[in-house]
Formats: C-alpha cells, structure tokens, sequence
C-alpha cells in the first residue's frame, strides 16, 4: 500500500510570509539595484523604502515558532495514528493469508473482498486527515499573514515608508541592497511585543 506523508508547517508559512510582505509592496512601482554596503547607519524615513529578511523572521517570530511546534506535534501524531491503523490492517491481512488455503472458495472470496474494503477505508482515511491538516494550516497562514501584513502596514505608516519588500536567499527581486535599509530586527521585535501582549 502506498504511504503518504503528512506535509509540515514550515514550508507553507514560508510561502504565507513571502506573500504577506509582497502584498505590502506597491505592486506598480519598479525598483532598481542598489549596492549593498557595510553601511549601519538608521533608516530614515526619506528614504520610503525598506525590507524584512523572511528567512530570519521565521527562526524569530515567536507567533510562527508557537504554530511550528504546534503543527511539527499534530503530523507526528497524525504520521503515528496512521502508521498504528496501517500495521493493524497488515496483521490482518497476514492472518487471511495463513488460513486463506484451509478456508472454503465462498469464504476466501468474502474476506478478500471485506479486505478490499477496509483497504479502500483506510485510503480514504489517510487522505481525509491529510487534507484536514493542510486545510487547518492554511487557515492558521492566514492569520499568520494577517498579523504580518498588519503589523507591515502599520509599521509603514508609522515611519513613512511607502515600500516593504521581503528578502529570502534565492527566492527574492532584492539582489543587492544597501544594509541600513534592513528593518528586519525592530520588526521582529515589534511583531514579538505585539504577540506577546496576547
């Protein structure tokens, strides 16, 4: 029988976050390359264009680190469930299997079609509590993205900026940018003030 495994959180936020800071991004406006210095000197707000390192939001983000472990015990879990029901029904059918030539043809034929069944159930089983894990995470990435974008809009407005973008190693329009245009720190630590208040 087939096995199929259950999808963990991280690759989903990974991808709720990317979109939550792209969707804080003034879509029609073309940046273009900056050079990347040494330079740490503090943003100012004149400057109207800054950016968030995602790849160290989420190692630093307690709200995603609290669902990461949330989601990391629920497919574990959910692997263990599965794999019990699984051994369960493979028991079984080592049973039919040492009996199945002493048995009479009628009875044979009934229980490999009650296996057939209940292999059939256990298919659908496993996909139906994959996919209700997935579609739990996708809920809880919306309220991940929700918090980000949120947070994102009113950091801009607070500060001035017009841009947020987001930079993640190989998978970002950022190419070179200058340091102090990193804001990745007091973000983190807004989201974290804010996260914990609740």
């Amino acid at each position: 029988m087939e096995r199929r495994t259950f999808k963990t959180f991280g690759l989903f936020a990974t991808a709720a976050l990317i979109t939550a800071f792209s969707a804080c991004q003034n879509k029609e406006t073309k940046t273009t390359e900056t050079k990347k210095t040494d330079s740490t000197a503090a943003v100012s707000a004149d400057e109207k264009i800054v950016f968030v390192n995602s790849d160290s939001l989420l190692t630093k983000y307690d709200y995603y680190k609290d669902l990461k472990v949330k989601f990391e015990g629920k497919s574990k879990s959910a692997q263990a469930d599965m794999q019990a029901k699984t051994q369960a029904f493979q028991r079984e059918v080592a049973q039919y299997q040492q009996t199945a030539g002493s048995l009479a043809a009628d009875v044979r034929k009934a229980t490999e079609e009650r296996l057939g069944r209940k292999q059939q159930e256990l298919q659908t089983y496993q996909q139906n509590a994959g996919g209700a894990l997935q579609n739990e995470q996708a809920v809880e990435n919306e309220k991940l993205y929700d918090k980000v974008a949120g947070y994102l809009k009113g950091y801009a407005k607070e500060k001035g900026y017009k841009m947020v973008l987001t930079y993640s190693k190989g998978n970002s329009a950022i190419l070179f940018a200058d340091e102090s245009l990193d804001v990745t720190s007091e973000v983190i630590k807004g989201l974290n003030a804010d996260y914990a208040k609740k």
